[in-house]
């Protein structure tokens, strides 16, 4: 347990990702930090030196956990965000969020988890708990405008390129695979470098590629939309920050927090992103040919018997 009166060992914060803007490449975290320093007491100075130089220690925690973790109350730990000009706590943390970016790893993850003096089945509860925030965070920041945007593009695009790599690879199937079953030319390419370049190559303007990747972001999928751009492609973000390489490098994006306690991100908040945008893609084009769609495809799988029947003599 660290206490306040004890200062963590300066690492440096030069490897965060740099925020939008004239901020001599600080994250806004840092900006904000900076701007108040004149007004921060010394303990507030320490405690923040604190949370910003151990991220393994910090990245997702909630107020009350933190204040546990550094030894004040709960109380203390809201000030300090509001002296930093943060209304609330949640604000605070999606900027931590942001610094940290570039320095979570699965490893450090785990390890600032395995810290944590928990039951088993606490550590199973605090991630679904985890997962609740994500998807609360989504709910209260989204902007349904931007989803409707992209569902515009979806519907006059003659090539949809859905690009996630590795992890992220199993949202860019989902995205695709729906977007397909809706009536959309969507597709999500598998295999490695050569074989996204080359189906990016082959995409106009009349085209659009999103592309899915968190954190640091996979060179693979950043590069994807640089290139789409290049050409003239509209390209959309799924990401977890405003200032992540895919957001950078996207037209326009949509962010949803994977944070998680464990060594693999949460994908529940992108999954929810992924359901609107099918939602917006569905509507917005006439509702008697997305059913004329869908009815045509239920009567082909019942043709295929594709569902599992049991037989009239109870076998399968």
């Amino acid at each position: 347990m660290k206490k306040l009166g004890k200062i963590a060992r300066t690492s440096g914060t030069h490897g965060a990702i740099k925020s939008k803007g004239n901020s001599g490449g600080r994250t806004l975290l840092e900006v904000r930090v900076s701007k108040a320093q004149a007004n921060l007491s010394a303990s507030r100075k320490k405690l923040l030196h604190m949370i910003l130089e151990n991220p393994e220690d910090t990245f997702f925690l909630s107020s009350r956990e933190l204040a546990k973790r550094y030894e004040v109350d709960a109380a203390t730990i809201v000030r300090t965000t509001q002296a930093l000009g943060y209304r609330k706590f949640a604000e605070f943390a999606t900027d931590l969020r942001a610094h940290f970016i570039t320095r979570i790893t699965p490893y450090t993850a785990l390890k600032a988890a395995s810290r944590e003096k928990r039951t088993l089945a606490d550590r199973v509860g605090h991630s679904v708990e985890t997962d609740l925030r994500n998807l609360h965070s989504l709910q209260t920041a989204l902007d349904p405008k931007r989803v409707i945007a992209l569902s515009k593009l979806v519907k006059r695009a003659d090539r949809i390129l859905v690009v996630g790599i590795d992890l992220a690879a199993s949202l860019s199937w989902h995205l695709a695979y729906g977007l397909m079953h809706l009536g959309f030319p969507a597709e999500a390419p598998v295999g490695g470098t050569g074989t996204v370049q080359r189906k990016v190559r082959t995409l106009t303007s009349k085209g659009l590629l999103i592309a899915i990747s968190f954190g640091q972001c996979l060179r693979e999928t950043v590069e994807a939309a640089l290139r789409a751009k290049e050409q003239g492609v509209p390209t959309f973000g799924i990401t977890d920050s405003e200032i992540t390489p895919i957001a950078e490098a996207c037209d326009d994006f949509c962010v949803a927090s994977v944070a998680s306690p464990s060594f693999g991100s949460s994908y529940v908040a992108p999954m929810a992103i992924l359901g609107a945008i099918l939602v917006a893609c569905a509507h917005l084009q006439a509702p008697s040919r997305t059913l004329a769609l869908l009815r045509r495809s239920e009567d082909e799988d019942r043709a295929d018997h594709r569902w599992y029947r049991p037989r009239q003599d109870g076998g399968a």
